[in-house]
């Protein structure tokens, strides 16, 4: 088992799903993962895969400020310049 995440809480999910400890500790991780995210580190990934998916500048921006403001993120509201200067610096 990873001690990397606390065995309590491992133990809990596990329980309280009827997973397997080592299914509990992906589990743990994936959320551990979410909240760790930083702003920055959401925006330039979230760019990426809107423009995967052939979406335009124009139309990511404010998608991107809305799905910021939806978010955990302790931020003020990001301007589309603030966004663009996260991604191009």
């Amino acid at each position: 088992m990873d001690d990397t995440y606390p065995q309590e809480l491992v133990r809990h999910v596990a329980d309280s799903t009827g997973l397997d400890e080592a299914t509990a500790t992906r589990v743990v991780a994936d959320v551990v993962a979410y909240f760790g995210q930083t702003v920055e580190d959401f925006v330039r990934q979230r760019h990426t895969d809107l423009k995967d998916m052939n979406k335009r500048n124009d139309d990511i921006w404010p998608r991107l400020a809305a799905e910021v403001s939806d978010r955990r993120f302790r931020v003020d509201d990001l301007t589309e310049r603030q966004l663009r200067r996260i991604i191009y610096g």
